[in-house]
């Protein structure tokens, strides 16, 4: 991904706030054009932060290493019916370790496929179930995306990827042994897994929303977290849940990359961050290359 101008950080929260529902478009465009240079339209402005999916392509879908396919399975509590992602090595010599991948706020798109096959090509099963299925799937668009995720319920949205946990867990390719990885919506839905099910072995989250503090006890899954700095809405609610995840003993890794915004994994926006999302993911598949016990 080239280098692209740096935009004003007040801009930045703006669009944080439209892509989280705070702030309507029109809104956006009204308050955004205030901070913009001279010549540069809101709505061009607008156009340059939203994903670029030609950019997200680090592994091919073809890639000879790998097999992908979209697979069904059963959510009983759920939708009854979900569909995702499945993406495994080509050669498996023995069962392994596999993780789901759980998307941001407008379902599965062409950067969390890519992904779950960076985690295949990295010596994992990796799953990433679309929580737009009941919908009639990812639409091809962000904007319609987070219109349609924000109609389905986030309990029976919970439902639907704890199925995927149990989808993976009998899967015969499978150790038995289930990570789970998300990235904004899917970094809160990663925490919560964590709180709802003792067997997950271990639980990555990228700025995702905290659970309650409450909440922390539940979590037997080692976390690692990571965190944007220039991120306030979600880093607001960090530290009284890291009070209680000390409180509770249990087991977590807190990461914070300066100078970077929420998103900075995603490298289809001007949020990406190279340094700080190669580090964080080094780190992501290291942990759970120990805590899922991949063979080498």
């Amino acid at each position: 991904m080239t280098d692209k101008p740096r935009i004003d950080q007040r801009v930045m929260r703006l669009f944080d706030g439209y892509v989280h529902g705070q702030v309507t478009r029109r809104q956006f465009l009204d308050r955004a054009a205030a901070f913009t240079a001279s010549g540069v339209g809101a709505a061009a402005l607008l156009a340059s932060l939203s994903p670029d999916y030609a950019l997200a392509q680090q592994v091919d879908p073809d890639d000879k290493s790998i097999l992908a396919s979209y697979k069904k399975y059963a959510s009983p509590k759920g939708a009854k019916v979900m569909q995702g992602y499945f993406v495994r090595p080509v050669v498996i010599r023995h069962k392994l370790p596999a993780v789901v991948v759980i998307h941001e706020n407008r379902g599965l798109n062409p950067y969390i496929e890519d992904v779950a096959r960076r985690l295949a090509v990295a010596g994992f099963v990796a799953f990433a179930p679309d929580a737009l299925t009941p919908l009639g799937g990812y639409p091809g668009n962000d904007d319609d995306g987070r219109s349609l995720q924000r109609q389905r319920d986030r309990d029976e949205m919970t439902e639907d990827f704890v199925a995927a946990v149990g989808f993976l867990q009998k899967h015969p390719d499978c150790t038995g042994k289930v990570g789970a990885v998300g990235f904004c919506f899917g970094g809160g839905m990663s925490m919560r897994l964590a709180v709802r099910l003792p067997e997950l072995s271990a639980a990555v989250a990228f700025y995702g929303r905290h659970p309650a503090a409450g909440d922390a006890a539940s979590i037997e899954a080692p976390l690692m977290l990571h965190h944007a700095a220039l991120d306030e809405r979600v880093n607001a609610s960090w530290p009284d849940f890291e009070a209680a995840l000390k409180a509770a003993g249990r087991d977590y890794e807190n990461y914070e990359y300066a100078d970077v915004n929420h998103g900075f994994h995603n490298d289809t926006t001007p949020r990406y961050d190279k340094e700080a999302a190669d580090l964080a993911w080094q780190r992501t598949v290291g942990f759970f290359a120990r805590h899922l016990k991949l063979e080498t």
